[in-house]
């Protein structure tokens, strides 16, 4: 990375008559491996590195990106991105939200180095798992392990005299598990991440998770039973409720979504097409908040700034079961006269920061696990998922639990076999009258956009109540 010739882009394009201009560089060490059934099926290592621009002018926006790190090449696409910018020639002129000058560099912190980690170590790593998950007496019969790494190195700068560096590592594990008993097949995959060092392994207990994954399935095979359709009290673990505040309503507080920008590519949302019309509306019950916060530390999803320079902080979606908020970059926030709240992100050089979740969470109650059981008379425990499906508004919704338990008079009986839930977003929130205090995160990619950009996130929560909903 070369940050001089990044400033000479940026001063280029100021050369020019721009309303706004940006450069932002982007490099990214990446090391990935696949393991296949005991054996190393792929290792890649690679670097991805470049810088692009973008500009504003007469209302109308140009972005350009080079892999090539040369003034010439920098001059090139600072011509590129203005002349797209003049082609525009739109009506609904494109601004950006009033924003302070930052100056930082901030980076995430590493006990163990992860480029001092060989290959050796983390192929290793991966095929010693294999090997205990084959030794269990379980008959996991596909395995598909993965552990990816990332060292993230960017450079942003504008012409409003913001001038920030970061460095973020990122590691990612997890796979894809089939366990078949009796000729019947269960299928999972369990994935953790963090930002931080490799001492993050250590911490996840990967092995003795994945063994306690393959148990899990193998005892969903032998012991889970139909449940009873019918209305019924809901519990819902941390993975069920995460993917549900992910899917339900950080999609759809996404305000490009709202403005129609993601239409065409992933759907709308069900406020389209005026958020701020929306900010005060009842959906959910007072029990419900859910945030997305960026500064979860070492969370997978953890940044301090977003791409365009923002200052990184909680954004509180749905408070209270009100919608409070909505994830903008600086350009809906001008659209619908608001500000940033540092929601703007792009995985790569070469794509344009887009409106993007971090870590998206139900916010912790006030009650312990045991109270949370001990009120439901008769009802389902949905500690995990195997499916979810959702609209392309984020309103009409499925979920299907892996392990799952029926509930009477406040105690865990049985397994039950893959419980569905059919629902919207306002009866799924509104259902909710009980939250527990301890929260639980999962490591996901989340993808949006056109090109896809898939970005790190952490879905989570506590445990929820939700009363007399349809289960079947």
């Amino acid at each position: 990375m070369d940050k001089d010739i990044v400033d000479f882009a940026l001063k280029h394009a100021m050369e020019k008559k721009v309303s706004y201009a940006e450069a932002r560089a982007h490099s990214i060490n990446h090391e990935e491996l696949v393991v296949k059934n005991g054996v190393l099926d792929a290792y890649a290592s690679l670097v991805d590195s470049g810088f692009c621009v973008r500009v504003l002018v007469d209302g109308g926006i140009g972005f350009a990106s080079t892999n090539k790190w040369e003034r010439d090449e920098a001059k090139a696409i600072v011509e590129i991105a203005y002349k797209y910018a003049k082609m525009a020639k739109r009506k609904d002129k494109i601004s950006f939200a009033e924003e302070k000058s930052v100056k930082s560099n901030w980076e995430v912190l590493e006990k163990q180095k992860i480029e001092d980690v060989s290959p050796e170590t983390r192929i290793d790593t991966m095929m010693d798992l294999d090997k205990a998950l084959t030794t269990q007496g379980i008959h996991v019969a596909a395995r598909m392990l993965g552990l990816e790494t990332d060292l993230t190195e960017k450079y942003f700068t504008n012409t409003e005299g913001s001038v920030i560096s970061s460095y973020v590592p990122r590691i990612y594990a997890g796979g894809f598990l089939t366990v078949i008993e009796n000729g019947k097949p269960e299928q999972s995959y369990k994935a953790f991440g963090s930002s931080g060092g490799w001492e993050a392994l250590e911490a996840w207990n990967l092995t003795e998770q994945m063994i306690n994954e393959a148990k899990i399935l193998q005892k969903v095979i032998k012991e889970a039973k139909p449940v009873k359709p019918g209305k019924t009290d809901l519990l819902c673990g941390p993975e069920v409720t995460g993917i549900a505040a992910h899917e339900s309503c950080g999609h759809p507080m996404e305000a490009d979504r709202i403005l129609g920008r993601e239409m065409s590519q992933a759907g709308r949302s069900f406020i389209y097409p005026n958020g701020s019309y929306w900010l005060g509306t009842k959906i959910g019950s007072s029990a419900v908040t859910i945030i997305d916060d960026p500064a979860v530390k070492n969370s997978y999803g953890y940044y301090a700034y977003d791409d365009e320079g923002i200052k990184a902080r909680p954004r509180y979606l749905y408070k209270e079961g009100v919608i409070n908020e909505l994830l903008h970059n600086r350009e809906t926030a001008a659209k619908l006269n608001t500000r940033s709240n540092g929601s703007s992100r792009a995985i790569k050089y070469d794509r344009e920061a887009i409106v993007r979740m971090a870590n998206t969470f139900v916010q912790p109650g006030e009650m312990n696990e045991e109270e949370i059981f001990e009120d439901v008379k008769r009802g389902v425990y949905m500690r995990s998922f195997t499916e979810w499906n959702i609209d392309d508004k984020r309103f009409n919704q499925r979920y299907v639990g892996r392990e799952a338990f029926a509930i009477k008079n406040g105690e865990i009986t049985n397994m039950v076999a893959r419980p569905v839930i059919e629902t919207t977003t306002q009866i799924f929130w509104s259902a909710v009258d009980a939250v527990s205090k301890k929260v639980e995160f999962d490591a996901a990619t989340c993808g949006k956009g056109d090109p896809m950009q898939g970005a790190p996130v952490y879905t989570g929560g506590p445990i929820i109540r939700l009363r007399e909903v349809y289960v079947k």
